[in-house]
């Protein structure tokens, strides 16, 4: 994630990486294990699914898991780190957790045939992170609840917003790239990557620094000030991609890249005729937006305050996706605003019949099964394949669409539940094909 509202990271040092020669023999272990996986012809054929899928072309729906609570799933040590150094822990938490989804709950995912070496890239951020009071009930779980301490009261605290400023470090990536290289270039190879799919939700950062209750009583009370300082994040964005382009920092995201809140972006619309492989433009990718707290927020406010304002955004990009965990029913004649829009996100909090019948085959559904069925005490797989085909069902008539596992805060240290419920979807997206 380019942003995160809870902290700013720090910009990366140049400085070289020394690694112990225990440490280089696991990570060339698992870069040979990485290869040996991406050389199955099973990836080409996901690729082709994803696809047809975001070409509104699809053969069945496609499956991907996300967003997982990784702390409570070591199987048999296979997620142990055991590397001292923090890049080479980096990169061995990064394979691990691949491998191990591909082993254990693959979906639809696909394992590319390289290693990335992203771009040191820094961003200055929008100049403000949420104040909160954190109650903690794992203490090994990122997953927490905030009370966020207000920092927007009056119309003075806009200029608390920044604009941020891009920076690329060449040095320190060239020193990541150079030994990443000299590590696998015998085993698999290594490509620098840019920013590719840009996470935009001004909201998401708006509601921390706002209130959740003010801002929403602002919207009625004070939609003036709302307007003023979501134009601010809006334009904050505008700059930070304007410096991403103009540095030449972006890479595609018509590949094995997450897309919005669902899957991956292959698709052969892009990178379309206007492309020059050496500079990557925002229209030769995808753009997202949401408004997750408007969850009880009507259609023309949602509009107003929102979507209105993110067409600004949204245009310059080839395609969109729009949503998270939002219900859009009911909404979808505002969606349909969006010019390039493609994908649209089917939260379990939706009127789901009246999502489908909206959507219909004109949009991917990108659907989000409720990861609350991990959470009980224990796992019934009956009730999940139930809930899987009574969706699959409303589907029938030509829909286009995506299963989207997330948001999983726990499977109650039992990971098995992930592993059976990947096997449950495949088969009954499978069985949907067949009929």
């Amino acid at each position: 994630m380019l942003h995160d509202p809870s902290h700013i990271t720090p910009p990366e040092v140049a400085e070289a990486i020394k690694l112990e020669q225990f440490e280089i023999d696991i990570l060339k272990r698992l870069g040979q294990e990485w290869a040996d996986i991406a050389a199955l012809p099973v990836h080409n054929e996901k690729a082709k699914l994803w696809q047809k899928l975001n070409d509104l072309e699809s053969d069945r729906p496609t499956v991907w898991i996300n967003e997982i609570p990784w702390h409570e799933i070591n199987f048999n040590d296979e997620l142990t780190l055991r590397c001292k150094n923090n890049w080479a822990r980096s990169q061995e938490d990064l394979m691990r957790k691949t491998i191990y989804q591909w082993k254990h709950m693959p979906g639809d995912m696909i394992i590319n045939p390289w290693l990335d070496c992203p771009l040191s890239i820094y961003s200055t951020d929008f100049g403000m992170i949420e104040d909160v009071d954190l109650a903690v009930t794992d203490s090994t779980s990122d997953v927490v609840s905030r009370h966020f301490n207000i920092q927007i009261r009056e119309m003075d605290d806009l200029e608390k917003i920044k604009m941020p400023i891009i920076t690329h470090n060449q040095k320190a990536t060239e020193i990541r790239f150079q030994l990443m290289n000299e590590i696998f270039s015998d085993i698999i190879p290594v490509k620098k990557q840019g920013q590719t799919h840009i996470w935009y939700t001004p909201w998401d950062y708006l509601i921390r620094w706002w209130g959740v209750q003010e801002a929403m009583m602002d919207l009625i009370l004070r939609p003036e000030m709302v307007h003023t300082f979501y134009e601010k994040m809006v334009q904050a964005w505008m700059i930070e991609l304007d410096q991403f382009e103009n540095l030449n920092l972006l890479s595609l995201d018509c590949n094995n890249t997450r897309i919005g809140s669902g899957g991956y972006g292959h698709t052969k619309e892009m990178p379309g005729k206007d492309f020059n492989p050496d500079w990557v433009k925002p229209h030769n990718m995808w753009g997202c937006s949401n408004a997750q707290i408007f969850s009880d927020v009507s259609p023309e406010m949602h509009w107003e305050f929102a979507i209105e304002h993110d067409l600004k955004w949204l245009k310059r990009f080839n395609m969109t996706y729009y949503g998270c965990c939002e219900p859009l029913a009911g909404k979808s004649h505002l969606l349909k605003k969006i010019p390039n829009l493609r994908k649209v996100s089917c939260s379990p909090w939706n009127n789901t019949k009246k999502a489908i019948d909206e959507l219909g085959a004109d949009y991917v559904i990108s659907r989000k099964p409720s990861p609350a069925i991990f959470a009980h005490s224990t796992f019934d797989t009956t009730v999940a394949r139930k809930e899987i085909r009574e969706f699959l069902e409303q589907t029938e008539n030509n829909c286009h669409v995506e299963m989207i596992m997330k948001d999983i805060s726990t499977v109650k240290y039992d990971p098995q539940r992930l592993w059976e419920w990947e096997k449950i979807c495949m088969e009954e997206v499978n069985n949907f094909q067949s009929k």
